[in-house]
């Protein structure tokens, strides 16, 4: 049996064998509640509070900065609700972009039929929003912009900075969806100006189930969750001890390997893209050459299906993907492929290439030998095809 090659760690992360094994006690031995008074609750809040403390080391806040939640969903899902309904006296406008996770845009839906008005930037080819369009944008009863930190899908990394700045100025809440980046290069929310951020456990090589949001000290934000006041009275319920155990050594180890394991990644990334773009013709890339993930490479192919182009990979061990998780079963072309301009009948055509920490040389070889013949051969079934490269082809 072929070794399985897994070029889908956007989808989620595998668990580090190390974050396992540190979950493992808290499991099997430390069952107690931190909100309980006695030995065990008071060893269990001394855990928590020293995870909370881990994982703020990864973005440069404070411990108690850091609010848990069940995952990236809620947290995103907290910070858009929460600060527009806080703040709605001030105003009730709020800036995104048309390329946000769902988690994000479907938030702003809600918020919509709820008399908030929402204003969606575009982006250009390359899925980078545009910092004067932004600032045009701003109203006076503007109370919050969400910029995602760097795209799921195509890896491209956001103006972050640029964006804090001028929020920062005009007394705005910011918030950015990390959850696609943290781990991947280094986040600094001080020096960013982000006032609230997304990220969660099972991008980072941890469990899944939690997640965490990063609230500014001072922010105003309500509560989605009410009733025993965990989390400092913005997200009640038990914390999930043993996932936060496991986050917080997930994140341990991110911010101590980044370096290498951007580094390394990055090379395997490059040499994918560069050999794809060679060898196959009608391929290319989609977001920014440079300004992306180091783990992502997201290319299209003309006159075939990316879902044929996935199940003929999946018969050969490779396990790629058409687009975020989240929609991948969705009948329509990816709303992000179709915001950077790209016809909806290509968008289809597309495949997401995330690698990882445990992705080897070995694997892009793989990769690299099988994906000419199977374009080839679907696109000698497909009648996109034009007549002279199916007589090349054959």
């Amino acid at each position: 049996m072929m070794k399985k090659v897994h070029l889908d760690y956007a989808v989620g992360t595998p668990v580090d064998p190390r974050v396992i094994e540190v979950m493992v006690s808290f499991l099997r031995d430390k069952w107690g509640n931190p909100f309980s008074v006695h030995s065990s609750g008071r060893e269990a809040m001394g855990d928590l509070e020293e995870s909370r403390k881990k994982i703020a080391d990864l973005i440069n806040c404070k411990g108690e900065e850091i609010i848990f939640t069940s995952g990236a969903t809620e947290a995103n899902n907290l910070a858009l609700k929460g600060v527009a309904i806080k703040m709605r006296k001030k105003g009730k406008h709020i800036i995104t972009s048309r390329i946000e996770h769902p988690s994000i845009l479907e938030p702003c839906e809600i918020l919509e039929k709820m008399g908030f008005k929402i204003t969606y930037l575009p982006v250009d080819k390359y899925g980078i929003v545009n910092t004067e369009k932004l600032e045009r944008a701003i109203r006076e009863e503007t109370t919050l912009v969400s910029i995602m930190y760097a795209n799921n899908e195509i890896g491209t990394i956001e103006p972050i900075k640029e964006i804090g700045e001028i929020t920062r100025e005009k007394n705005i809440y910011f918030h950015t969806d990390a959850v696609a980046t943290a781990g991947k290069i280094p986040i600094d929310v001080e020096k960013e100006h982000i006032d609230l951020l997304t990220f969660s456990s099972n991008d980072i090589y941890g469990p899944k189930g939690v997640g965490a949001l990063y609230i500014k000290k001072g922010t105003k934000i309500e509560p989605l969750l009410h009733g025993g006041g965990q989390e400092r009275h913005y997200r009640a319920g038990t914390e999930n001890l043993p996932g936060i155990v496991g986050f917080a050594k997930a994140a341990e180890i991110a911010k101590n390997e980044m370096e290498n394991e951007a580094e390394y990644l990055l090379k395997l990334r490059d040499r994918l893209i560069d050999e794809t773009l060679s060898k196959i013709k009608y391929s290319f890339l989609n977001g920014h050459p440079e300004k992306r993930l180091p783990n992502n490479a997201n290319i299209r192919f003309l006159f075939i299906e990316g879902e044929s182009l996935i199940l003929n990979l999946d018969f050969e061990n490779i396990e790629v993907a058409a687009g975020s998780a989240c929609t991948s079963r969705e009948l329509e072309p990816s709303h992000v492929l179709t915001a950077i301009g790209i016809p909806p009948e290509e968008a289809h055509g597309s495949l997401q290439i995330t690698m990882g920490r445990w992705t080897k040389k070995e694997d892009i070889d793989h990769f690299l030998e099988v994906l000419p013949d199977i374009v080839a051969r679907l696109r000698l079934m497909s009648p996109l095809t034009p007549e002279d490269l199916r007589e090349e082809l054959l």
